[in-house]
């Protein structure tokens, strides 16, 4: 299988484009020790996403990483937002357990996503990483993501469902129904090896149009 060949530049996020986030801790050590910690990681993402005009679209918080899908209302905000996220937890962490320096890595990893071709499809890897973990059997037996909202329609905060979600179905019942049976098919191993692979590499995720038009895009917009 070929994988997009984008070479990697500079970080540019423009707005309305979804974008999948990876952010580890530090020599991929522990970055929340309790619930108490995850709480305070996702207040500081609400309040930051409110800030910066960043609508959260979905997110897993595991015990040396998170992933978040996140559609950016402003060209510079999911910088603005993983900086501010990063003072302020880890602030709170170093006090908390009496430590001193970084936590996470210095670059957190990035995707455009292509929402109509692989939205879904990223979603659904996002939301089964506890079950890929050997964590949980079953998503919904995970309280740290996204999935008790798109596929039982729970009420968080931060939580902005993406037009692609919410195209499966007029009715929230019916929506959240076909998602979890979408939830429940295979997601594949070409397609999580794809996302790792554009993530880690700071690529797009998306069609081989659709990563000219973006890179087309970029190359005329994007600041120096």
């Amino acid at each position: 299988m070929r994988f997009a060949d984008m070479p990697r530049k500079r970080r540019f996020c423009p707005k309305g484009y979804p974008v999948h986030i990876i952010q580890r801790g530090h020599n991929r050590e522990i970055c929340f020790v309790s619930d108490e910690d995850i709480a305070a990681y996702a207040n500081w993402l609400a309040k930051g996403a409110e800030q910066f005009s960043v609508q959260i679209n979905g997110w897993v918080f595991m015990t040396n990483h998170v992933h978040i899908l996140a559609t950016p209302q402003a060209d510079n905000a999911i910088s603005l937002l993983m900086q501010y996220i990063g003072r302020q937890y880890v602030r709170y962490f170093n006090f908390k357990f009496s430590r001193s320096g970084s936590l996470f890595e210095d670059r957190f990893k990035s995707s455009v996503v292509q929402s109509e071709r692989y939205l879904l499809t990223c979603l659904q890897y996002i939301e089964l990483n506890p079950v890929r973990a050997g964590m949980v059997k079953d998503p919904g037996d995970y309280t740290w993501s996204s999935y008790s909202a798109h596929g039982f329609g729970r009420t968080v905060r931060m939580w902005t469902p993406h037009p692609i979600y919410k195209s499966l179905a007029d009715s929230q019942k019916e929506r959240t129904r076909l998602y979890r049976e979408l939830i429940g098919t295979t997601l594949g191993a070409a397609n999580i090896a794809k996302i790792r692979h554009c993530t880690n590499k700071g690529l797009v995720l998306g069609t081989e149009k659709f990563r000219e038009q973006f890179q087309s895009l970029t190359e005329d917009i994007a600041p120096s």
